[in-house]
């Protein structure tokens, strides 16, 4: 069966799973091309001393955003490729089996995570403004990304969706906290990407950032108290005035982006990095010391993105990943055992990004 009857077929049965709450999480999806096979051993780079059994999830398209639910026995994550034109939302278990669609199959998804319980996901999709996925970013403005404003946050379940968000503008970029009681996304209600949190049920709002600029990506560190994230700040008023000018068209020029941690109110903010580079996807070791990243800072070019740790206060930098492709989006378990990441590394073809399972050696 081709990908894209797989797709419709999985989203018709997934209409009919939500009707029964005892039904399982998602819709079975077995003879996809890019996951479903098995785990594949691969060989790790002698460089990469924190990675040890090195193991491949998925092997076709663009798997991306793949992280623990939170018994750690799956991972839910985003894919697009054959017969899947945008990003869609799957789960699957750790040895690559049991491949799951959980989004609707129709609009433009991303940004997936567990809910407390893993009996429910939560991501940013398109699709409760058109069934069809929204234009590409416009690439004549060079590198960009596009902040689609029909972005909504909602939980899928054997229950059926729920809305989390119904805001004009981009609502996106969802964790939850590892104690489950709150949610921090992006969003562009107050006129500018800043940080927001909210209950697991959609309550509670509270804005975290204010400061002109983008600030997106978090993740709560292991304590649920504080955040680590992505940013950056214009300080000239001329860049300033052209950050607001593309985002008002849709779009934003991540460039320089730093990590930064702050309390959940946005109080207490620090600047983990200085290096005019972009760093995004910043995950918290279980020891509330480290923090690991993605980021360029390694390539003259900037276009060669490997792991790297950073002790908190910003010392320590130490680069963990040596691949010449692309690796990112790192989460470690809770115990801090295993690195669940994607990369272009062992790749069918070019912009194949894959799932990858690791021990982590200390």
């Amino acid at each position: 069966m081709r990908a894209s009857a797989v797709l419709l077929a999985a989203a018709a049965a997934a209409a009919a799973a939500c009707a029964s709450p005892e039904a399982p999480l998602g819709v079975p999806v077995a003879d996809a091309p890019f996951a479903g096979i098995g785990v594949r051993a691969v060989e790790g780079i002698p460089a990469e001393r924190h990675i040890r059994n090195l193991r491949q999830l998925t092997f076709e398209g663009e798997n991306a955003e793949a992280y623990w639910s939170f018994d750690q026995d799956r991972v839910v994550f985003q894919h697009r490729g054959e017969g899947v034109p945008a990003d869609q939302i799957y789960t699957m278990r750790l040895d690559g089996t049991d491949l799951r669609l959980v989004s609707t199959g129709t609009g433009k998804t991303t940004c997936a995570y567990f809910l407390p319980g893993d009996r429910e996901v939560i991501f940013a999709s398109t699709h409760g403004a058109s069934a069809e996925p929204p234009p590409p970013a416009d690439m004549s403005r060079g590198y960009v990304w596009a902040i689609h404003d029909t972005y909504d946050l909602w939980a899928a379940g054997p229950g059926g969706l729920r809305r989390l968000t119904d805001s004009p503008g981009y609502d996106a970029e969802a964790v939850v906290s590892p104690d489950g009681s709150r949610i921090v996304f992006t969003s562009t209600r107050s006129g500018d990407l800043d940080l927001w949190t909210m209950n697991v049920d959609g309550t509670g709002l509270r804005q975290v950032t204010s400061e002109i600029g983008y600030d997106g990506g978090a993740f709560f560190t292991p304590d649920s108290k504080r955040l680590v994230y992505r940013a950056h700040h214009p300080e000239d008023p001329k860049e300033r005035e052209a950050y607001l000018a593309l985002l008002r068209e849709g779009y934003i020029r991540p460039m320089a982006l730093q990590i930064m941690t702050a309390d959940l109110d946005g109080s207490n903010a620090v600047q983990v990095t200085r290096n005019g580079s972009a760093n995004f996807g910043p995950y918290m070791h279980p020891d509330g010391r480290r923090i690991l990243f993605s980021s360029n800072m390694g390539d003259p070019k900037g276009r060669d993105f490997d792991l790297w740790t950073v002790n908190a206060d910003g010392s320590g930098l130490e680069q963990v990943t040596f691949s010449p492709e692309f690796d990112g989006f790192p989460m470690f378990s809770a115990d801090g055992k295993r690195l669940i990441f994607c990369s272009n590394r062992h790749g069918a073809h070019r912009g194949n990004t894959n799932v990858f399972l690791a021990d982590w050696v200390d």
